[in-house]
């Protein structure tokens, strides 16, 4: 066997390994988000208005209060989603019908980490919002939080994820707009607020945490039938 074959022998086996592993962890992500969307129905059944916080796995893994102003708050984080989740459907499930009173979106760092332009980003973010709008009477868009340079995610990456989360989060604020919706920026976070570059420490938290208590009080924004998507 010459060296052309062996090497392209070997590409051949590293795409199948990596094909496999992607098969593998979209297996394990497809697992966790019906078991998610089962956890969400049963709770969600056993309230009425609730405050909905959704998001990846940033959201699923805060410690949010059980109830603010009288509306229990419910954490439909998702570990891995992102603005192409299909989040909208996915949570309509969940809810079977029920209307929220409020839903907090905090969405796009796993758009950054998987390299998605900001015009695909606004994109997806933009037909998600429009259906969330039809289960909630408030809907409310956190900002996309900073990444780090720490762990596995060296200064350049950072300066690259950076890039990505700006665009995102400079097009939010008119996103939201358009979709009747409000937007909230995160205050400056402290250093370091990351455990490994992506997801928040517990001085990371108490910044997001913060943001999300300025949601909940974010004056409803009326949306006009030349806006909705």
């Amino acid at each position: 066997m010459n060296r052309t074959a062996i090497g392209l022998l070997v590409i051949a086996l590293g795409l199948l390994a990596a094909f496999f592993l992607w098969r593998s962890r979209q297996a394990g992500f497809d697992d966790h988000r019906a078991s998610r969307q089962q956890i969400l129905y049963y709770t969600l059944s056993r309230t009425d208005d609730p405050i909905i916080v959704l998001g990846d796995s940033i959201a699923e893994a805060s410690t949010l209060p059980r109830s603010l102003c009288g509306h229990a708050v419910v954490n439909a984080g998702l570990s891995g989603a992102s603005t192409v989740s299909d989040l909208g459907n996915w949570l309509s499930g969940a809810l079977a019908g029920q209307q929220a009173a409020l839903i907090v979106v905090s969405l796009g760092t796993n758009d950054a980490l998987a390299l998605r332009s900001q015009q695909a980003y606004e994109t997806d973010y933009g037909k998600l919002l429009a259906q969330l709008s039809t289960m909630a009477s408030r809907v409310v868009v956190l900002a996309v939080p900073p990444i780090e340079a720490r762990s596995k995610v060296t200064v350049q990456m950072r300066d690259e994820l950076m890039r990505s989360i700006d665009g995102y989060n400079a097009v939010l604020p008119s996103l939201a707009r358009n979709a009747g919706a409000s937007f909230v920026a995160l205050p400056p976070m402290p250093d370091p607020y990351t455990l490994d570059g992506v997801h928040l420490n517990a001085a990371g938290y108490a910044v997001w945490d913060a943001a999300f208590c300025k949601a909940r009080r974010q004056p409803a924004t009326r949306i006009e039938a030349g806006n909705q998507r």
